[in-house]
């Protein structure tokens, strides 16, 4: 089985949640809701990439963050590629009041309470990964 590790991270601000809309210029799982998402590349850290993959997506550079959790990694069978897995690794950060500012990936956000996750139409198992780190 194939698989590629991603880092997958949510900013939380005052109980609030920040998630994303991926956008329709995204190779996958377009127009469904996630956390700031990228794919390692080689031997990167996990942690440097999150921390990257937030500025690139969102405009929040790192010294107005705090990282909260970190998890173990988390396999997830992708429901879109056969014989391929997810390994991903979760965080939860902590910011005051950022201004977001989009890159291409995302074409929205919103700042959602944890309970209101499963109103919207997520990437799989992203509540699974949310529960995880709270």
């Amino acid at each position: 089985m194939r698989s590629t590790k991603i880092v997958t991270s949510f900013i939380r601000d005052n109980g609030k949640l920040l998630i994303l809309k991926r956008s329709e210029k995204v190779k996958s799982m377009k127009g469904l809701w996630a956390g700031i998402s990228g794919i390692i590349e080689n031997d990167e850290e996990p942690l440097s990439r999150a921390k990257i993959e937030i500025f690139e997506e969102v405009g929040i550079p790192e010294d107005k963050i705090t990282l909260i959790k970190a998890n173990e990694e988390m396999r997830i069978n992708s429901p879109q590629y056969k014989n391929h897995e997810w390994e991903i690794f979760p965080f939860l950060f902590e910011s005051h009041n950022p201004t977001i500012k989009l890159n291409w990936e995302n074409s929205e956000f919103k700042w959602i309470n944890i309970d209101e996750l499963k109103n919207f139409e997520t990437v799989p198992s992203l509540q699974k990964v949310l529960l995880n780190l709270l």
